[in-house]
């Protein structure tokens, strides 16, 4: 019987050969057998999906939380490479949720990135005074997204 991930949202064995061949392609070699694993948190489900299964599309691992306690208990479990975060969530926002996974030793140097409708610039530096590393704007620009996880990523 195969052995399932609990925590992956996606378990297909040959499904995840097409997604380490592909993370290769694109990161080189040694890159797909590292798996990237990605935090989602966003309180609005279409937003979990539809990012979740771009980023599975692209060869990560994605966990997901729907608003910053969930956030910060699913990072302390899971230790993520990366975290998305959505800014304005029910009972603790992002940047709440991102100053308290700065705290947590383990946590603290995981790259956070702001998913949010708020464009402002105030909203821009709160993010950045945080700890966030990099801020999208909604309607998600994938291409800019998975720029920036490359970037943030890299070795």
């Amino acid at each position: 019987m195969e052995r399932k991930e609990p925590l992956a949202t996606s378990t297909l064995t040959d499904i995840r050969k097409k997604e380490n061949r592909e993370v290769a392609g694109k990161y080189g070699a040694g890159a797909a057998a590292k798996s990237f694993l990605i935090l989602v948190v966003d309180d609005y489900i279409d937003n979990v999906v539809v990012i979740s299964l771009n980023l599975q599309n692209e060869g990560y691992k994605v966990v997901t939380a729907s608003n910053g306690e969930e956030a910060i208990s699913v990072a302390s479990l899971t230790h993520p490479h990366l975290i998305l975060m959505d800014i304005s969530m029910p009972r603790l926002d992002g940047l709440a949720a991102t100053r308290k996974i700065r705290e947590n030793e383990a946590l603290r140097n995981v790259p956070v990135i702001a998913i949010t409708s708020f464009s402002t610039e105030g909203f821009r530096r709160a993010a950045y005074d945080v700890g966030i590393q990099g801020y999208l704007v909604k309607p998600i620009d994938f291409q800019r997204m998975h720029e920036l996880i490359r970037r943030l990523l890299a070795p």
